[in-house]
């Protein structure tokens, strides 16, 4: 397991993109939409490498909670090779299952509830 990258979440993703290329020159490595309606985009620092992920959820989502200025963090999102086990050994810390998103042509994914309430990304990825 390692850590991938940092999710966040913004209230209108163009602004928000165009900050993080243009201020802190951060790159798009990948964009995307949500099953739910939503859209993220992540990037990538061309130097270290470290990667953040934009997230934006339409109104009326069940993840379109009011926006509270510091309390952006979204999710954290970890690679792993097996993402059963990964799952068990997460909750068996003390993490509850929120989600789990089907492969359908991507790499399925878990998100879990970690005890001080911040979201975890398990992604399957064998042969990371």
């Amino acid at each position: 397991m390692h850590l991938d990258y940092t999710g966040v979440r913004v209230r209108a993703l163009a602004p928000s993109l165009r900050f993080f290329e243009r201020a802190l020159g951060l790159r798009v490595v990948r964009r995307g939409t949500m099953d739910h309606g939503g859209r993220w985009v992540l990037l990538e620092d061309p130097t270290s490498h470290q990667r953040l992920e934009l997230n934006w959820y339409p109104r009326g989502n069940r993840f379109a909670t009011p926006f509270e200025r510091g309390e952006s963090l979204d999710h954290l999102g970890f690679r792993v090779q097996d993402l059963r086990a990964a799952t068990r050994r997460v909750e068996k810390a003390g993490a509850v299952k929120v989600a789990q998103v089907p492969a359908r042509g991507r790499p399925e994914v878990v998100f879990l509830e970690g005890p001080d309430g911040i979201w975890i990304e398990l992604i399957q990825s064998p042969g990371d």
